[in-house]
């Protein structure tokens, strides 16, 4: 039967999801932190129950893209919450399998097959997403169950023989403080730069001529490499805070958090700026001159129409910049501002894959709650323009 327009790309995935499951090693087991780890396969990992389960999941999906049944995408959903499901609980039982209590330094790690499945079964939620049409909420919802499920294990210490884990028991104070700077950096850089980019729209607005000025600065900041800005302010900042008492006590220096802080609010202005100046744009005339007629004020107009109206705009603005920065803060890490960048290079130093992931697995995180967040208020913002 010839498939379907639109189940044109869940039969591509499933068949690379049932290839890396099969083909490539999904989990490994190490004596100590040193000695290289020994692959398993999904069969001898999983064994055969909980592989051929994967498998049936995935055939089921790859099957019911061939047919016309109305009800195939929620089936197809079904299966990819239970796959998700799945991944954390084998996790536990391969950590109860191969570590004995004889062996208190081994431990378990993570191989591309399991990452690969996880990629790939991402991939497929977010296509059933589009297609079922469902809001990100609700997928939230769903994907809470495969999460209960990891927190369960965790908690119970069922997988307290993973790699990742243990890489977090053994700096688990190091983690929250890398944790709390990261969060810092980000939370100062889009803040600043949403108060800078409000005055220089209001400034673009008042004089036109600022328009072109500024935003071909903003630009050519864009083109400079993030590590080339983070060096570019360490010997300004350096003089001058060898020169002022003040900048020496609140820890300002030619490294550290002030230039890195400097240098993402520079790379956040100039989404801001631009989403802050179209929203307020793109405001219809004629509510506004509605607005006025009503016997609104100046003030009144941009606070209770064009303001609420640009909104959904303006939040994709600090979408895209909080998103940006949650990335780019991970450099810093290399001019000692910290954050959870510090443990990717050290990892990348050790040639240890498990700290790497320590620090990357977080950003990552932050950066879909980061989308989630921004995306549902401007949604919020959006249904209540309609309204």
């Amino acid at each position: 039967m010839k498939v379907l327009p639109t189940d044109r790309v869940m039969p591509v995935l499933t068949c690379a999801s049932l290839l890396v499951f099969w083909s490539l090693d999904f989990l490994t087991f190490q004596p100590n932190r040193i000695v290289p780890g020994t692959g398993f396969r999904a069969d001898a990992a999983l064994g055969w129950p909980w592989a051929l389960s994967i498998t049936a999941l995935l055939l089921f999906i790859l099957a019911t893209s061939f047919t016309r049944l109305r009800a195939r995408h929620v089936l197809q959903l079904l299966c990819v919450i239970l796959i998700l499901v799945q991944l954390p609980l084998s996790l536990a039982g391969f950590s109860a399998a191969q570590v004995p209590d004889t062996l208190p330094h081994a431990r378990t790690g993570i191989a591309s097959g399991f990452w690969l499945l996880l990629f790939f079964a991402a991939l497929m939620l977010i296509e059933l997403q589009q297609k079922m049409h469902l809001s990100r909420l609700r997928v939230t919802a769903l994907l809470m169950l495969p999460l209960s499920c990891l927190i369960w294990v965790y908690y119970t210490g069922q997988i307290e023989s993973l790699a990742l884990v243990r890489e977090y028991a053994a700096r688990s104070s190091q983690f929250q403080d890398a944790l709390q700077v990261h969060l810092l950096l980000v939370c100062g850089a889009v803040g600043f730069s949403l108060f800078l980019g409000f005055l220089l729209v209001l400034l673009m607005r008042q004089w036109p001529g600022v328009q072109k000025f500024t935003f071909g600065l903003l630009n050519f900041i864009q083109t400079i490499p993030s590590l080339a800005l983070f060096g570019l302010l360490i010997a300004p900042l350096g003089y001058l805070a060898s020169r002022s008492e003040f900048l020496q006590t609140i820890n300002v220096s030619g490294i550290g958090w002030a230039p890195a802080l400097i240098a993402l609010i520079a790379y956040s202005l100039l989404p801001i700026v631009r989403n802050i100046f179209i929203a307020l744009e793109e405001v219809s005339d004629a509510v506004l001159e509605s607005a006025k007629g009503m016997g609104m004020s100046r003030m009144q107009v941009f606070l209770q129409v064009r303001l609420p109206l640009a909104m959904p705009v303006i939040l994709e603005g600090v979408r895209i910049t909080s998103i940006q920065a949650i990335g780019l803060t991970a450099v810093a890490a290399l001019i000692g501002a910290g954050g959870l960048g510090s443990f990717i290079f050290q990892g990348l130093g050790q040639a240890a894959m498990d700290m790497i992931l320590l620090g990357a697995l977080p950003i990552l995180m932050m950066a879909l709650l980061a989308d989630l967040f921004f995306s549902g208020l401007a949604g919020v913002f959006r249904n209540g323009a309609k309204q």
